[in-house]
């Protein structure tokens, strides 16, 4: 009898542990219930975690896309740059990749994409527009109506500032939620992350040496970002950018858009 109050009495300070310490003392089923309890707490509909508005009919078509670069025995590269437009590097930028031409895909601000419109306006002949939000702030922590409202605001003002649609999003820092990838799947978006990034902190003062290791790293497939907009140190991927439109090219590389990146892989994994 007293080992039964014993084994009774131990069982029940297990049980109370568990439920005061997220449940691991419970084992498996006990961590399951306590884990789904505080899983509660965050909305079950139409908050940044969830893909759903819930019970509400779902104002989308037939999904959403999300790509990190594409698997091809064919060289491509896809050169992307974030968080513009601003005066101090946009046009540095966009007078290289004239001067080698090489089109690129541009993932832009709303906000900049208003206020320098001009940077821009007649400028991306050749090169593509996506979508980067209205302020670059989180999308990951706003709810599915905020974060519609935001990318939304921001596709009328860089249609307005380039005479393009985007048709492509890149989630500031790649932060993806599910109240984001409502809102693609609400604007017809393919939502667009990264294979490779530059490395300007490894490289200070040392443009020719950042582009040899982006050359050497790059794969075919690759969508490569960069930025136009940032600390000073990111000049060492900019100033390098003509090394690295030579090297790439020299390794038998073609540069593309993303979305003629995308179009092309389709095309060869069909013609398989």
């Amino acid at each position: 009898m007293a080992d039964g109050v014993a084994r009774w009495g131990r069982r029940a300070v297990l049980r109370r542990a568990a439920l005061l310490g997220g449940g691991a003392a419970l084992g498996v089923a006990g961590t399951t219930q306590t884990a789904w309890i505080a899983d509660r707490r965050l909305p079950l509909g139409g908050g940044p975690a969830s893909a759903t508005l819930g019970s509400r009919y779902q104002q989308v078509g037939g999904g959403v896309e999300v790509v990190w670069g594409v698997r091809t025995g064919v060289p491509l590269v896809a050169l992307t740059f974030d968080d513009g437009p601003q005066p101090q590097w946009t046009p540095m930028v966009l007078d290289t990749l004239a001067e080698h031409g090489v089109p690129a895909t541009f993932f832009l601000v709303g906000e900049r994409a208003r206020r320098h419109a001009t940077l821009v306006r007649d400028r991306l002949g050749g090169h593509e527009v996506g979508n980067h939000s209205w302020a670059h702030h989180d999308l990951a922590r706003m709810d599915a109506r905020t974060a519609y409202d935001d990318l939304r605001r921001s596709h009328e003002a860089i249609a307005a500032a380039t005479g393009a649609a985007p048709a492509l999003l890149r989630p500031p820092w790649g932060h993806l939620g599910g109240a984001v990838l409502h809102a693609a799947a609400r604007l017809n978006y393919r939502l667009v992350l990264w294979t490779l990034q530059m490395v300007e902190g490894e490289y200070p003062h040392d443009p020719a040496g950042h582009a040899r290791r982006i050359v050497a790293d790059v794969r075919p497939g690759t969508i490569l970002l960069g930025h136009d907009v940032g600390p000073e140190r990111r000049l060492v991927a900019l100033r390098g950018l003509p090394d690295m439109i030579t090297g790439l090219r020299a390794r038998g590389y073609t540069f593309v858009t993303v979305s003629e990146l995308l179009r092309r892989a389709a095309v060869l994994g069909a013609a398989r």
